[in-house]
C-alpha cells in the first residue's frame, strides 16, 4: 500500500508517536517509579506487548479502516495490557496520551467513547484499591482526561475523514485529467483527419477531375481507346479519392444520430444499385463516443460498398442492435460470397483495424450458398 492509499494522515508518524510515548513511560518506570523490581518488570513487559500488538496487528487494522469484531478485540486486548501496567506501576497512566487516539482510530466512534470512559476509570479503580480516601481527586482527573480524550478523538476522526475526502478528490481529479487527455487526443485526431480530407479533396480529387475534363474536351466521343482507358482510370481514382475524403470526414454524423446516418447509407445504396437493403434498429439507441460511432458508420459504408462492387447480390440487410453491454452492426447479403481467409483487400483489413482501435471484434462469414455476413461488435 502506498502512502497515498493510507487513510491515516501520516500513519508512520502515528506509529512513531505511540512508540515514543510507550518508551518514555518505560523509561520513567525504570528511573522514577518506586515500585518493586517484579512490578516494574511486569509493567515493562505489558508496555512492550502493547507496542508489538499495535505495530503487528493494530496498525494494519487502522490502515484498512476495519470496523469489525477483530478491531474491537484488539482494542480490548490493548486496554487489558494497559490495565496490567497501571496495576503494577501507576505511573503507566501517562500512556493514556497514546491509548485514547489508538482507540478512536481502531473502532467506530459509538464503540470508542464508552471504551475511552472505561479506560479512564482503570486508574481510578487501581487507586481505590490502594487508597480509597483519594478517590475524589482521581475521579476529577478521570473526568478531565475523559473529556479531553473524547474531544481529541473526535478531532482525529475528523482529520481522518478529511484525509479520505482528499484522496477521493485526488482520484476524481486524476480520472478527469485522463478523460481530458483522451478527449484532447480525439479532437487532435479529428482535426488531422479533417486536414487530410481537405488536402485530398483539393489536390488528388481536383486533379483527377481536371484530367477527365481535359481528355473529354480533346476527344468528346473518346474514339481513341487509350484516351477512353485514361478517362476510365481517372474516374476510378477519382471515386477512390472521394471515398478517402468520405472516410476521413464523418459528416454523416454531424447532421443526426448514428441510426439516422446508417439508415441514409442503406437508402443511398438502394437508390444507386436498385438492390433492396432494409435497415432495422433494435434496442434503445443511445449516445456513444464519437470514435465508436465513426467506426460503426465506416463499417456500414465499407460493407455496403463491398456488396455493390463484388457480391452481385439481389438483396441485402443492415441491422444496428443496441444491447446493455455492447453495440452490434450486422450487414448481410445473398451474393456470390468469397473466402474470408483469402481476401487481401483493404476494406476488410481497414474494418478490422478500426474495430481493434475501440476494442471491438469483426466477424466475417461467407460462402456461395448463403452469401456474406459481416458482424461488428463493440463493447459498451
Amino acid at each position: 500500500m502506498t502512502p497515498a492509499d493510507d487513510p491515516t494522515p501520516s500513519a508512520w508518524l502515528w506509529d512513531l508517536y505511540f512508540t515514543v510515548i510507550a518508551a518514555a513511560v518505560a523509561a520513567a518506570i525504570l528511573l522514577v517509579a518506586g515500585a518493586e523490581p517484579r512490578n516494574r518488570a511486569i509493567a515493562l513487559v505489558a508496555l512492550g506487548a502493547m507496542v508489538l500488538v499495535h505495530l503487528l496487528i493494530g496498525r494494519p487494522l487502522i490502515v484498512r479502516d476495519a470496523e469489525d469484531l477483530v478491531s474491537l478485540s484488539v482494542v480490548l486486548l490493548q486496554i487489558a495490557l494497559f490495565s496490567v501496567a497501571i496495576y503494577h506501576v501507576p505511573l503507566s497512566t501517562w500512556l493514556m496520551f497514546a491509548v485514547i487516539p489508538m482507540i478512536f482510530q481502531t473502532v467506530p466512534v459509538r464503540q470508542a467513547i464508552p471504551l475511552v470512559v472505561g479506560t479512564n476509570l482503570v486508574p481510578v479503580a487501581v487507586e481505590y484499591h490502594v487508597d480509597p480516601a483519594g478517590i475524589g481527586i482521581d475521579l476529577v482527573i478521570a473526568a478531565i482526561s475523559t473529556g479531553a480524550g473524547i474531544c481529541m478523538g473526535l478531532w482525529i476522526m475528523r482529520a481522518l475523514e478529511q484525509s479520505r475526502e482528499r484522496l477521493r478528490l485526488i482520484a476524481e481529479l486524476e480520472a478527469s485529467r485522463a478523460e481530458l487527455g483522451r478527449l484532447s487526443h480525439e479532437a487532435g485526431v479529428a482535426a488531422e483527419r479533417a486536414r487530410l480530407a481537405g488536402e485530398i479533396h483539393d489536390t488528388l480529387a481536383q486533379g483527377f477531375t481536371s484530367i477527365i475534363t481535359l481528355i473529354q474536351a480533346a476527344d468528346p466521343a473518346l474514339r481513341d481507346e487509350r484516351l477512353e482507358l485514361a478517362v476510365r482510370t481517372a474516374r476510378e481514382n477519382l471515386a477512390e479519392s472521394r471515398a478517402l475524403v468520405a472516410a476521413l470526414s464523418p459528416t454523416a454524423l454531424a447532421s443526426g444520430t448514428l441510426p439516422d446516418a446508417v439508415r441514409r447509407q442503406t437508402l443511398r445504396f438502394t437508390e444507386e444499385t436498385g438492390v433492396p437493403a432494409p435497415f432495422r434498429l433494435t434496442g434503445d439507441a443511445r449516445d456513444l463516443p464519437t470514435r465508436v460511432e465513426v467506426v460503426l458508420l465506416r463499417a456500414a459504408q465499407e460493407a455496403l460498398t463491398n456488396v455493390r462492387r463484388h457480391a452481385g447480390a439481389r438483396e441485402a440487410a443492415v441491422v444496428l442492435a443496441y444491447a446493455p453491454d455492447a453495440v452490434r452492426l450486422v450487414v448481410r447479403d445473398d451474393g456470390r460470397g468469397f473466402d474470408p481467409a483469402a481476401a487481401d483487400g483493404y476494406g476488410l483489413a481497414g474494418m478490422r483495424s478500426r474495430a481493434a482501435q475501440v476494442g471491438g471484434r469483426l466477424a466475417v462469414r461467407s460462402d456461395p450458398a448463403s452469401g456474406t455476413t459481416i458482424e461488428l461488435e463493440i463493447p459498451a
